[in-house]
């Protein structure tokens, strides 16, 4: 986990294991990076990569996290607009299928792309 940042569990962009690390969301020229919990950020840039690949633009939210002010933000992403992905963990995260559709069905909602939390238990 990065210096000086808590994870709580009142973010919904943390899964269950409070201890991991966080990675970085880099998008265009903003000024400050969005930082995401690896495991949800690998997730994340599943949904978003398969997006994007399709040429599609749609909003991602987010809560903010440890250390910000209280509230969410909001980017428009487009296929146009550089994306970096920064994990702290060196080694990738086991993913989950079904919270990847969860993340997926929530990108192509009128709402856009809004990290939920990992489902507790696997769908059949």
């Amino acid at each position: 986990m990065r210096r000086g940042a808590e994870a709580t569990p009142g973010h919904r962009w943390f899964t269950r294991d409070y201890r991991v690390g966080v990675g970085t969301l880099y998008y265009g020229d903003v000024a400050t990076p969005i930082e995401i919990e690896d495991r949800a950020l690998a997730h994340v840039k599943v949904v978003i990569a398969t997006k994007l690949r399709r040429g599609e633009s749609f909003t991602l939210s987010w809560t903010h996290g440890p250390g910000q002010e209280v509230g969410r933000s909001t980017v428009w992403l487009h296929p146009s607009i550089p994306l970096r992905f920064v994990f702290d963990e060196p080694e990738p995260a086991l993913l989950s299928r079904a919270w990847i559709e969860d993340l997926a069905n929530s990108a192509n909602s009128s709402g856009g792309l809004l990290i939920v939390p990992e489902p507790e238990h696997p769908r059949p």
